[in-house]
Protein backbone atom coordinates (compact mmCIF):
# COMPACT_ATOMS: atom_id res chain seq x y z
CA UNK A 1 0.00 0.00 0.00
CA UNK A 2 1.41 3.19 -0.75
CA UNK A 3 2.19 5.86 1.71
CA UNK A 4 0.63 8.79 1.10
CA UNK A 5 2.43 11.98 0.65
CA UNK A 6 2.72 14.60 3.36
CA UNK A 7 0.40 17.57 2.89
CA UNK A 8 -1.03 20.38 4.56
CA UNK A 9 -4.44 19.02 4.32
CA UNK A 10 -5.40 15.79 3.23
CA UNK A 11 -9.35 15.54 2.08
CA UNK A 12 -9.81 12.53 1.27
CA UNK A 13 -10.43 11.32 5.19
CA UNK A 14 -12.48 12.74 7.73
CA UNK A 15 -15.65 14.64 8.32
CA UNK A 16 -16.38 16.46 4.91
CA UNK A 17 -18.03 19.40 6.74
CA UNK A 18 -15.49 19.65 9.10
CA UNK A 19 -12.38 19.50 6.34
CA UNK A 20 -14.31 22.08 4.15
CA UNK A 21 -14.84 24.71 7.16
CA UNK A 22 -11.74 24.33 8.28
CA UNK A 23 -10.12 24.87 4.78
CA UNK A 24 -12.82 27.70 4.14
CA UNK A 25 -12.17 29.68 7.01
CA UNK A 26 -8.01 30.93 6.51
CA UNK A 27 -9.90 31.97 2.84
CA UNK A 28 -12.75 33.39 4.38
CA UNK A 29 -10.50 35.50 6.10
CA UNK A 30 -8.04 35.97 3.19
CA UNK A 31 -10.91 37.20 0.81
CA UNK A 32 -12.04 39.11 3.79
CA UNK A 33 -8.66 41.14 3.67
CA UNK A 34 -8.43 41.66 0.26
CA UNK A 35 -11.67 42.71 -0.06
CA UNK A 36 -11.17 45.54 2.78
CA UNK A 37 -7.83 46.32 0.05
CA UNK A 38 -10.72 47.62 -2.25
CA UNK A 39 -12.81 48.98 0.44
CA UNK A 40 -9.30 51.44 1.77
CA UNK A 41 -8.69 51.72 -1.78
CA UNK A 42 -12.30 53.17 -2.65
CA UNK A 43 -12.26 54.80 1.00
CA UNK A 44 -9.46 56.83 0.28
CA UNK A 45 -10.27 58.19 -3.27
CA UNK A 46 -14.08 58.82 -2.27
CA UNK A 47 -13.20 60.71 0.76
CA UNK A 48 -9.88 62.32 -0.28
CA UNK A 49 -10.60 62.97 -3.98
CA UNK A 50 -14.33 63.39 -4.32
CA UNK A 51 -17.43 61.44 -6.08
CA UNK A 52 -15.73 62.24 -9.78
CA UNK A 53 -12.37 60.12 -8.40
CA UNK A 54 -14.48 57.57 -7.11
CA UNK A 55 -16.75 57.06 -9.88
CA UNK A 56 -13.77 57.12 -12.52
CA UNK A 57 -11.85 54.49 -10.22
CA UNK A 58 -15.20 52.73 -9.86
CA UNK A 59 -15.83 52.62 -13.17
CA UNK A 60 -12.39 50.69 -14.28
CA UNK A 61 -14.07 48.09 -11.98
CA UNK A 62 -14.97 45.67 -14.75
CA UNK A 63 -11.88 46.16 -16.76
CA UNK A 64 -9.65 45.54 -13.84
CA UNK A 65 -12.22 42.21 -13.45
CA UNK A 66 -11.87 41.14 -16.88
CA UNK A 67 -8.33 40.85 -15.99
CA UNK A 68 -8.60 39.02 -12.97
CA UNK A 69 -11.22 36.84 -13.81
CA UNK A 70 -9.02 35.70 -17.09
CA UNK A 71 -5.61 35.38 -14.35
CA UNK A 72 -7.67 33.08 -11.80
CA UNK A 73 -9.91 31.20 -14.39
CA UNK A 74 -6.54 29.76 -16.24
CA UNK A 75 -4.71 29.32 -12.73
CA UNK A 76 -7.86 27.61 -11.19
CA UNK A 77 -8.01 25.27 -14.06
CA UNK A 78 -4.26 24.33 -13.48
CA UNK A 79 -4.67 24.04 -9.44
CA UNK A 80 -7.84 21.32 -10.84
CA UNK A 81 -4.94 18.80 -12.46
CA UNK A 82 -2.61 19.47 -9.09
CA UNK A 83 -5.16 18.75 -6.61
CA UNK A 84 -6.41 15.48 -8.70
CA UNK A 85 -2.41 14.56 -8.89
CA UNK A 86 -2.44 14.86 -4.84
CA UNK A 87 -5.22 12.70 -4.67
CA UNK A 88 -3.86 9.83 -6.91
CA UNK A 89 -0.78 10.24 -4.85
CA UNK A 90 1.03 9.89 -7.51
CA UNK A 91 4.57 12.35 -7.04
CA UNK A 92 5.89 12.22 -10.18
CA UNK A 93 2.71 13.50 -12.16
CA UNK A 94 2.42 16.06 -9.51
CA UNK A 95 5.88 18.01 -10.20
CA UNK A 96 5.17 17.47 -13.54
CA UNK A 97 1.85 19.77 -13.05
CA UNK A 98 3.58 22.29 -10.67
CA UNK A 99 6.30 22.90 -13.12
CA UNK A 100 3.72 23.27 -16.10
CA UNK A 101 1.62 25.20 -14.52
CA UNK A 102 4.61 27.85 -13.37
CA UNK A 103 5.67 28.06 -16.80
CA UNK A 104 2.44 28.26 -18.47
CA UNK A 105 1.85 31.02 -15.98
CA UNK A 106 4.41 33.09 -16.73
CA UNK A 107 3.80 32.92 -20.31
CA UNK A 108 0.06 34.19 -19.35
CA UNK A 109 1.34 37.25 -17.38
CA UNK A 110 3.73 38.24 -20.69
CA UNK A 111 0.10 38.00 -22.78
CA UNK A 112 -1.68 39.91 -20.43
CA UNK A 113 1.00 42.37 -19.39
CA UNK A 114 0.40 43.77 -23.38
CA UNK A 115 -2.56 42.49 -24.04
CA UNK A 116 -4.35 44.50 -21.66
CA UNK A 117 -2.93 47.86 -22.06
CA UNK A 118 -4.19 47.98 -26.07
CA UNK A 119 -7.57 47.44 -24.37
CA UNK A 120 -8.21 50.08 -21.95
CA UNK A 121 -9.03 53.14 -24.49
CA UNK A 122 -11.69 50.53 -26.56
CA UNK A 123 -13.11 49.82 -22.67
CA UNK A 124 -13.72 53.51 -22.47
CA UNK A 125 -15.91 53.85 -25.14
CA UNK A 126 -17.70 50.26 -24.75
CA UNK A 127 -18.16 51.35 -21.20
CA UNK A 128 -19.77 54.90 -21.92
CA UNK A 129 -17.50 56.25 -19.10
CA UNK A 130 -17.86 60.30 -18.47
CA UNK A 131 -15.61 62.18 -20.76
CA UNK A 132 -14.94 64.53 -17.18
CA UNK A 133 -13.83 61.48 -15.25
CA UNK A 134 -12.15 59.18 -18.77
CA UNK A 135 -8.84 60.61 -18.45
CA UNK A 136 -8.60 59.56 -14.53
CA UNK A 137 -9.99 56.31 -15.71
CA UNK A 138 -7.27 55.28 -18.07
CA UNK A 139 -4.35 56.92 -15.67
CA UNK A 140 -5.72 54.36 -13.31
CA UNK A 141 -5.88 51.42 -15.40
CA UNK A 142 -2.12 52.19 -17.45
CA UNK A 143 -0.35 52.34 -13.90
CA UNK A 144 -2.58 49.38 -12.37
CA UNK A 145 -1.76 47.04 -14.82
CA UNK A 146 2.07 47.57 -14.83
CA UNK A 147 1.23 45.01 -11.73
CA UNK A 148 -0.10 42.20 -14.01
CA UNK A 149 3.09 39.57 -13.32
CA UNK A 150 2.92 40.30 -9.61
CA UNK A 151 -1.04 38.97 -9.36
CA UNK A 152 -0.46 35.76 -11.88
CA UNK A 153 2.54 35.28 -9.29
CA UNK A 154 0.58 35.59 -6.53
CA UNK A 155 -2.77 33.70 -8.07
CA UNK A 156 -0.28 30.55 -9.03
CA UNK A 157 1.73 30.06 -6.25
CA UNK A 158 -1.44 30.38 -4.08
CA UNK A 159 -3.17 28.32 -6.21
CA UNK A 160 -0.58 25.09 -5.76
CA UNK A 161 -0.74 25.88 -1.97
CA UNK A 162 -4.35 25.48 -2.02
CA UNK A 163 -4.37 22.15 -3.77
CA UNK A 164 -1.82 20.74 -1.91
CA UNK A 165 -4.26 21.40 1.24
CA UNK A 166 -2.64 24.48 2.58
CA UNK A 167 -5.10 27.31 2.77
CA UNK A 168 -3.18 29.15 5.39
CA UNK A 169 -0.41 30.48 3.77
CA UNK A 170 -2.65 32.64 1.61
CA UNK A 171 -4.43 34.35 4.37
CA UNK A 172 -1.33 35.04 5.84
CA UNK A 173 -0.58 36.75 2.32
CA UNK A 174 -3.86 38.45 2.19
CA UNK A 175 -3.12 40.42 5.95
CA UNK A 176 0.81 41.19 4.45
CA UNK A 177 -0.85 42.39 1.14
CA UNK A 178 -4.05 44.15 2.84
CA UNK A 179 -1.70 45.94 5.24
CA UNK A 180 1.03 47.48 3.39
CA UNK A 181 -1.52 48.82 0.94
CA UNK A 182 -3.87 50.28 3.86
CA UNK A 183 -0.76 51.95 4.68
CA UNK A 184 0.74 52.75 1.09
CA UNK A 185 -2.66 54.28 0.18
CA UNK A 186 -2.64 56.35 3.02
CA UNK A 187 0.98 57.56 2.17
CA UNK A 188 0.54 57.97 -1.40
CA UNK A 189 -2.56 59.41 -1.97
CA UNK A 190 -3.31 61.78 1.46
CA UNK A 191 0.53 62.02 1.90
CA UNK A 192 2.21 62.62 -1.22
CA UNK A 193 -1.08 63.56 -2.99
CA UNK A 194 -0.73 61.47 -6.19
CA UNK A 195 -4.18 60.71 -6.72
CA UNK A 196 -5.58 57.59 -8.07
CA UNK A 197 -1.92 56.77 -9.39
CA UNK A 198 -0.93 56.47 -5.70
CA UNK A 199 -4.08 54.06 -5.35
CA UNK A 200 -2.41 52.22 -7.83
CA UNK A 201 0.53 52.09 -7.06
CA UNK A 202 -0.42 51.05 -3.25
CA UNK A 203 -1.83 48.00 -4.75
CA UNK A 204 1.14 46.98 -6.97
CA UNK A 205 3.37 47.01 -4.72
CA UNK A 206 1.08 44.82 -2.46
CA UNK A 207 0.48 42.47 -4.98
CA UNK A 208 4.17 42.22 -5.18
CA UNK A 209 4.60 41.53 -1.28
CA UNK A 210 1.75 38.60 -1.32
CA UNK A 211 3.53 36.71 -4.38
CA UNK A 212 6.55 36.85 -2.41
CA UNK A 213 5.76 35.26 0.48
CA UNK A 214 3.52 32.52 -1.30
CA UNK A 215 6.64 32.07 -2.44
CA UNK A 216 8.91 31.94 0.22
CA UNK A 217 6.38 29.41 1.70
CA UNK A 218 6.04 27.03 -1.50
CA UNK A 219 10.07 26.63 -1.71
CA UNK A 220 10.06 25.59 1.62
CA UNK A 221 7.69 22.35 0.23
CA UNK A 222 10.23 19.38 -0.40
CA UNK A 223 8.02 18.54 -3.54
CA UNK A 224 8.41 21.91 -5.13
CA UNK A 225 11.85 22.22 -4.46
CA UNK A 226 12.17 19.21 -6.51
CA UNK A 227 10.76 20.81 -9.04
CA UNK A 228 13.82 23.25 -9.53
CA UNK A 229 15.46 20.19 -12.37
CA UNK A 230 12.04 19.61 -14.13
CA UNK A 231 10.73 23.49 -15.18
CA UNK A 232 9.82 22.55 -18.65
CA UNK A 233 7.01 22.15 -20.69
CA UNK A 234 5.64 19.04 -20.78
CA UNK A 235 3.38 18.50 -24.10
CA UNK A 236 0.87 16.11 -22.39
CA UNK A 237 0.31 17.60 -19.36
CA UNK A 238 0.24 21.25 -21.06
CA UNK A 239 -2.65 19.89 -23.12
CA UNK A 240 -4.74 18.80 -20.35
CA UNK A 241 -4.31 21.75 -17.75
CA UNK A 242 -5.38 24.01 -21.01
CA UNK A 243 -7.70 21.70 -21.45
CA UNK A 244 -9.09 22.58 -18.18
CA UNK A 245 -7.84 26.12 -17.93
CA UNK A 246 -8.97 27.52 -20.94
CA UNK A 247 -12.98 26.87 -20.32
CA UNK A 248 -12.47 28.51 -16.80
CA UNK A 249 -10.39 31.47 -18.17
CA UNK A 250 -13.49 31.93 -21.18
CA UNK A 251 -16.42 31.47 -18.48
CA UNK A 252 -14.78 34.35 -16.72
CA UNK A 253 -13.84 36.08 -19.53
CA UNK A 254 -17.68 35.29 -21.03
CA UNK A 255 -19.40 36.68 -17.04
CA UNK A 256 -17.16 39.85 -17.32
CA UNK A 257 -18.21 40.98 -20.79
CA UNK A 258 -21.65 41.20 -19.49
CA UNK A 259 -20.64 43.05 -16.33
CA UNK A 260 -19.09 45.40 -18.88
CA UNK A 261 -22.45 46.04 -20.68
CA UNK A 262 -24.10 46.31 -17.80
CA UNK A 263 -21.74 48.54 -16.23
CA UNK A 264 -22.04 50.80 -20.02
CA UNK A 265 -26.01 50.91 -18.45
CA UNK A 266 -24.88 51.89 -14.81
CA UNK A 267 -22.55 54.25 -16.27
CA UNK A 268 -25.50 55.93 -19.14
CA UNK A 269 -27.47 56.75 -15.74
CA UNK A 270 -25.27 59.99 -14.65
CA UNK A 271 -21.58 59.79 -11.94
CA UNK A 272 -24.47 59.88 -8.89
CA UNK A 273 -26.23 56.67 -9.48
CA UNK A 274 -22.62 55.43 -10.49
CA UNK A 275 -21.32 56.14 -7.34
CA UNK A 276 -24.25 54.30 -5.57
CA UNK A 277 -24.03 51.47 -7.50
CA UNK A 278 -19.80 51.40 -7.26
CA UNK A 279 -20.54 51.81 -3.50
CA UNK A 280 -22.66 48.77 -3.28
CA UNK A 281 -20.31 46.40 -5.40
CA UNK A 282 -17.77 47.43 -3.35
CA UNK A 283 -19.25 45.36 -0.59
CA UNK A 284 -20.41 42.40 -3.68
CA UNK A 285 -16.80 41.62 -2.76
CA UNK A 286 -17.64 41.19 1.45
CA UNK A 287 -21.03 39.37 0.86
CA UNK A 288 -19.74 37.09 -1.37
CA UNK A 289 -16.19 36.12 0.53
CA UNK A 290 -17.45 33.12 2.48
CA UNK A 291 -18.80 31.99 -1.06
CA UNK A 292 -15.64 32.61 -2.69
CA UNK A 293 -13.78 30.54 0.06
CA UNK A 294 -16.84 27.68 0.30
CA UNK A 295 -15.64 27.39 -3.97
CA UNK A 296 -11.98 27.22 -3.42
CA UNK A 297 -12.38 24.67 -0.93
CA UNK A 298 -14.69 22.71 -2.42
CA UNK A 299 -12.36 22.18 -5.61
CA UNK A 300 -9.63 21.14 -3.62
CA UNK A 301 -12.12 18.82 -2.21
CA UNK A 302 -13.37 17.63 -5.15
CA UNK A 303 -10.26 16.99 -7.17
CA UNK A 304 -8.71 15.28 -4.43
CA UNK A 305 -11.67 12.53 -3.47
CA UNK A 306 -11.86 12.17 -7.53
CA UNK A 307 -8.01 11.51 -7.75
CA UNK A 308 -8.94 9.51 -4.88
CA UNK A 309 -11.75 7.85 -6.63
CA UNK A 310 -14.14 8.55 -3.86
CA UNK A 311 -17.28 9.60 -5.14
CA UNK A 312 -19.91 9.43 -2.44
CA UNK A 313 -17.68 11.58 -0.74
CA UNK A 314 -18.03 14.28 -3.24
CA UNK A 315 -21.56 13.78 -2.83
CA UNK A 316 -21.58 14.16 0.73
CA UNK A 317 -19.17 17.03 0.31
CA UNK A 318 -21.68 19.10 -1.95
CA UNK A 319 -24.35 18.63 0.54
CA UNK A 320 -22.18 19.97 3.85
CA UNK A 321 -20.96 22.79 1.04
CA UNK A 322 -24.45 23.47 0.77
CA UNK A 323 -25.46 23.45 4.40
CA UNK A 324 -22.57 26.10 5.20
CA UNK A 325 -23.18 27.85 2.53
CA UNK A 326 -27.13 28.80 3.20
CA UNK A 327 -25.92 29.30 7.20
CA UNK A 328 -23.22 31.80 6.03
CA UNK A 329 -26.14 33.74 3.76
CA UNK A 330 -28.44 34.05 6.57
CA UNK A 331 -25.78 35.87 8.84
CA UNK A 332 -24.32 38.05 5.87
CA UNK A 333 -27.60 39.06 4.97
CA UNK A 334 -28.59 40.00 8.61
CA UNK A 335 -25.43 41.89 9.04
CA UNK A 336 -26.02 43.92 5.72
CA UNK A 337 -29.75 44.71 7.12
CA UNK A 338 -28.74 46.03 10.23
CA UNK A 339 -25.60 47.86 9.61
CA UNK A 340 -25.73 48.44 5.61
CA UNK A 341 -26.27 51.92 5.74
CA UNK A 342 -23.49 52.62 7.66
CA UNK A 343 -21.20 51.02 6.09
CA UNK A 344 -22.20 52.45 2.88
CA UNK A 345 -21.55 55.86 3.98
CA UNK A 346 -17.66 55.27 4.13
CA UNK A 347 -17.30 55.16 1.27
CA UNK A 348 -19.61 58.05 -0.49
CA UNK A 349 -19.04 61.63 -0.07
CA UNK A 350 -19.76 65.53 -1.96
CA UNK A 351 -22.81 67.49 -1.64
CA UNK A 352 -25.56 66.67 0.70
CA UNK A 353 -28.21 66.44 -2.38
CA UNK A 354 -25.28 63.66 -4.19
CA UNK A 355 -24.56 62.23 -0.81
CA UNK A 356 -28.44 61.93 -0.07
CA UNK A 357 -29.01 60.53 -3.73
CA UNK A 358 -25.97 58.35 -4.08
CA UNK A 359 -26.90 56.43 -0.77
CA UNK A 360 -30.74 55.95 -1.64
CA UNK A 361 -29.64 53.94 -4.75
CA UNK A 362 -26.68 51.97 -2.69
CA UNK A 363 -29.07 50.99 -0.51
CA UNK A 364 -31.72 49.48 -2.15
CA UNK A 365 -29.38 47.13 -4.25
CA UNK A 366 -27.58 46.22 -0.67
CA UNK A 367 -30.85 45.29 0.45
CA UNK A 368 -31.83 42.79 -2.62
CA UNK A 369 -28.58 41.86 -3.11
CA UNK A 370 -28.79 40.54 0.94
CA UNK A 371 -32.15 39.08 0.62
CA UNK A 372 -30.96 36.68 -2.79
CA UNK A 373 -27.63 36.05 -1.66
CA UNK A 374 -28.04 32.27 -0.99
CA UNK A 375 -28.80 31.99 -4.98
CA UNK A 376 -24.89 33.45 -5.50
CA UNK A 377 -23.70 31.14 -3.23
CA UNK A 378 -25.47 27.81 -4.63
CA UNK A 379 -23.74 28.96 -7.66
CA UNK A 380 -20.38 28.96 -5.81
CA UNK A 381 -20.55 25.54 -4.57
CA UNK A 382 -21.71 23.36 -7.17
CA UNK A 383 -20.09 25.23 -10.09
CA UNK A 384 -16.70 24.42 -7.71
CA UNK A 385 -17.45 20.89 -7.31
CA UNK A 386 -17.70 20.66 -11.27
CA UNK A 387 -14.31 22.31 -11.71
CA UNK A 388 -13.21 19.81 -9.50
CA UNK A 389 -14.43 16.64 -11.09
CA UNK A 390 -12.45 18.56 -14.39
CA UNK A 391 -16.45 19.26 -16.16
CA UNK A 392 -15.13 23.21 -16.98
CA UNK A 393 -17.07 23.31 -20.44
CA UNK A 394 -20.02 22.61 -17.81
CA UNK A 395 -18.95 25.50 -16.17
CA UNK A 396 -18.26 27.76 -19.30
CA UNK A 397 -21.63 26.66 -20.42
CA UNK A 398 -23.23 28.71 -17.05
CA UNK A 399 -21.00 31.59 -17.94
CA UNK A 400 -22.86 31.68 -21.16
CA UNK A 401 -26.10 31.76 -19.90
CA UNK A 402 -24.95 34.14 -17.01
CA UNK A 403 -23.70 36.92 -19.34
CA UNK A 404 -27.20 36.39 -21.92
CA UNK A 405 -29.48 37.17 -19.07
CA UNK A 406 -27.37 40.24 -17.69
CA UNK A 407 -27.15 41.83 -20.76
CA UNK A 408 -30.67 40.63 -21.74
CA UNK A 409 -31.76 42.07 -18.19
CA UNK A 410 -30.18 45.33 -18.29
CA UNK A 411 -31.75 46.14 -21.91
CA UNK A 412 -35.14 44.80 -20.88
CA UNK A 413 -35.12 45.92 -16.72
CA UNK A 414 -33.92 49.20 -17.68
CA UNK A 415 -36.49 50.03 -20.26
CA UNK A 416 -39.53 49.20 -17.72
CA UNK A 417 -37.91 50.45 -14.46
CA UNK A 418 -35.41 52.43 -15.57
CA UNK A 419 -31.77 52.35 -13.53
CA UNK A 420 -33.46 50.15 -10.60
CA UNK A 421 -34.25 47.66 -12.86
CA UNK A 422 -30.13 47.33 -13.08
CA UNK A 423 -30.52 45.71 -9.36
CA UNK A 424 -32.18 42.58 -10.16
CA UNK A 425 -30.70 42.50 -13.37
CA UNK A 426 -27.81 40.83 -11.16
CA UNK A 427 -29.88 38.54 -9.24
CA UNK A 428 -31.37 36.96 -12.87
CA UNK A 429 -27.93 36.30 -13.71
CA UNK A 430 -26.88 34.30 -10.58
CA UNK A 431 -29.92 32.30 -11.32
CA UNK A 432 -29.38 31.23 -14.85
CA UNK A 433 -25.88 30.33 -14.11
CA UNK A 434 -27.64 27.77 -11.01
CA UNK A 435 -30.23 26.34 -13.73
CA UNK A 436 -27.08 25.36 -15.76
CA UNK A 437 -24.90 24.09 -13.00
CA UNK A 438 -27.81 21.96 -11.10
CA UNK A 439 -28.67 20.15 -14.62
CA UNK A 440 -25.11 19.90 -14.90
CA UNK A 441 -23.99 17.93 -11.46
CA UNK A 442 -26.76 15.51 -12.01
CA UNK A 443 -26.06 15.06 -15.29
CA UNK A 444 -22.40 14.51 -14.43
CA UNK A 445 -23.21 12.38 -11.58
CA UNK A 446 -25.16 10.14 -13.68
CA UNK A 447 -22.55 9.66 -16.14
CA UNK A 448 -19.99 8.79 -13.42
CA UNK A 449 -22.38 6.49 -11.76
CA UNK A 450 -22.86 4.26 -15.19
CA UNK A 451 -19.53 4.14 -15.61
CA UNK A 452 -19.25 2.66 -11.95
CA UNK A 453 -21.94 0.26 -12.59
CA UNK A 454 -20.48 -0.74 -15.89
CA UNK A 455 -17.21 -1.34 -13.99
CA UNK A 456 -18.52 -3.55 -11.83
Amino acid sequence: MKKRMTQPQDMTCGTPWKLILMFAVPLILGNTFQELCTIVDTMVVGKKLGVNALAAVGATGWVFMFNSMLIQGFTQGFGIQIAKMVGENDTVKLKRAISNSIILSALLSIVLLLGMQLIINPAMHILRIPLNIRDISVTYLRVIFVGIPFSVAYNIFAVILRSLGNSKTPLNAMVISTSSNIVLDILFVVGFQWGVIGAAVATIISQLLSAVYCFVILNKCDIFKANYIEFRLDIAETLVMLKLGTPMAIQNMIITIGGVVLQSFVDSYGVIFMAGYIATTKLYGIIQCAGTAYGFAMVTYTGQNWGAKKVERIRQGLKSGLVLAVVSCLFIAVLMFTFGKQILGLFISGTPDETKLAMIYAYDFLRIMSACLPILYILHIVRSVLQGLGHTMITMLSGVFEMVMRVGGAFVLSNFFGERGLFVTEILAWLASDIVLVSGYFFSMKKINEKINEKS
